[in-house]
């Protein structure tokens, strides 16, 4: 009996074991060997093609990744020219899907190609794609600006078409640039000079080029009233320009005679250092009539209640919105933001510059519209779809993608 109970034991312990043995852990190589079997994952359907509406140097790459296998790293895109040369370009996130090459070459044939990265090395790769990028003559984004330009030049010709042909355009009455006659009379009443500050920047600055515009035609009126005009600059250039269009209007008044080069001065590019010597003039000589038409910052002020106390009459301008409080505070006339620019049409009346002048009003007159009724469509399309899809299309008009 204890020899039959000895041999259950044993027997129990030798099934417990193999039991024990069918739940261990296959041996690590033949882990190895099956993980072998596994491909790494590739970019399957490479697609290659030329960017769309651009100026060229892109191309496009899209593709999809194989389900099944081993998960690579990171992705790499590669590329060759039509020389033979291979180059990688980028390295890309597991999961990436699409790539923009910014550095190709128009008219130059390039192919393209995905790696998949394991562990550093090159594991799987994508068929070739071919792509050649070119820029486009187009931008679909932009056709409705593309309209709306389009119409304002023709409005914009048509205005200058009816002005040659002698009618009369109206603009409205600029109270400053009707005032130009009137202070420059004044002047020549009381003897004094007439002063003419054309703003503290340089040439390239639209404001100085509105300004100098303005000095033509208050130089040929005081030519043709015989009083003395003084025009102090902050720039070099400015004071070679300033000379040679008030030599101009006093050629066309016939008192070329009359004209004094050394009335129109440089001072100094120091901002301050202008404002102090032009308050100099001011206190020096008396003007009777002052222009301050330019580009003005914190002299502004500095420059405008000077003249006020030599009791002058001042005509100011600017299109720094910042300084047209104090010019309107300290000045008798002072032309505000876009008033300045329109002097020149406004004072030769050339049928050229009166054209485009009324061109452009006719051009903010039509976005003031369309504005207006896009805020209405997009308000009244929360209750009714039908404007809704009207603010839409407004909103794509003139949208610049």
């Amino acid at each position: 009996m204890k020899n039959l109970s000895a041999f259950l034991i044993i027997l129990l312990l030798i099934s417990a074991g193999a039991a024990l043995a069918d739940n261990a852990d296959p041996p690590e190589s033949v882990v190895t060997e099956a993980v072998e079997e596994l491909e790494v994952r590739r970019a399957i359907d490479l697609e290659a093609s030329d960017t769309p509406e651009d100026e060229g140097g892109s191309v496009s790459l899209t593709w999809l990744m194989e389900t099944e296998g081993v998960t690579p790293d990171s992705l790499g895109v590669m590329r060759s020219d039509p020389f033979g040369g291979e180059e990688h370009i980028t390295t890309l996130p597991v999961g990436t899907v699409m790539y923009r090459d910014q550095s190709a070459n128009n008219g130059t044939e390039y192919n393209y190609w995905v790696v998949s990265y394991l562990g550093g090395t090159i594991e799987a790769c994508s068929d070739r794609a071919v792509a050649i990028s070119s820029a486009q003559w187009i931008y679909r984004g932009r056709i409705g600006m593309l309209i709306i330009l389009f119409l304002i030049m023709a409005v914009i010709i048509y205005y200058i078409e009816i002005g040659k042909r002698g009618k009369e355009l109206f603009i409205r009455e600029i109270a400053g640039l009707t005032a130009v006659d009137d202070a420059v009379g004044r002047a020549t009443e009381m003897g004094k000079p007439v002063l003419f500050i054309p703003g503290i920047m340089d040439m390239d600055n639209i404001q100085t080029i509105a300004s100098i515009v303005i000095l033509g035609r208050v130089a040929r009126k005081t030519a043709e009233y015989g009083s003395p005009l003084l025009v102090p600059t902050c720039r070099s250039v400015v004071m070679s320009v300033a000379q040679e269009i008030v030599k101009e209007g006093y050629l066309q008044a016939g008192r070329s005679d009359a004209y004094n080069k050394e009335n129109i001065q440089y001072l100094t590019d120091d901002q301050f250092g202008y404002a102090a010597g032009v308050d100099g003039i001011m206190v020096r000589e008396k003007p009777a009539a002052i222009f301050l038409l330019g580009c003005f910052y914190a002299e502004s002020l500095i420059l405008a209640e000077t003249g006020r106390s030599v009791g002058a009459i001042q005509i100011a301008g600017t299109a720094m919105p910042s300084q047209i409080p104090f010019f309107v505070a300290a000045c008798d006339y002072t032309l505000i933001g876009e008033e300045l620019f329109a002097a020149s049409a406004y004072l030769s009346r050339e049928p050229k510059l009166l054209g485009s002048l009324k061109g452009q009003d006719a051009g903010k007159l039509f976005f003031l519209i369309l504005i207006i009724v896009g805020v209405i469509a997009a308000s009244i399309g929360d209750f009714w779809s039908p404007m809704k899809s009207v603010a839409e299309f407004l909103r794509n008009l003139v949208t610049v993608n």
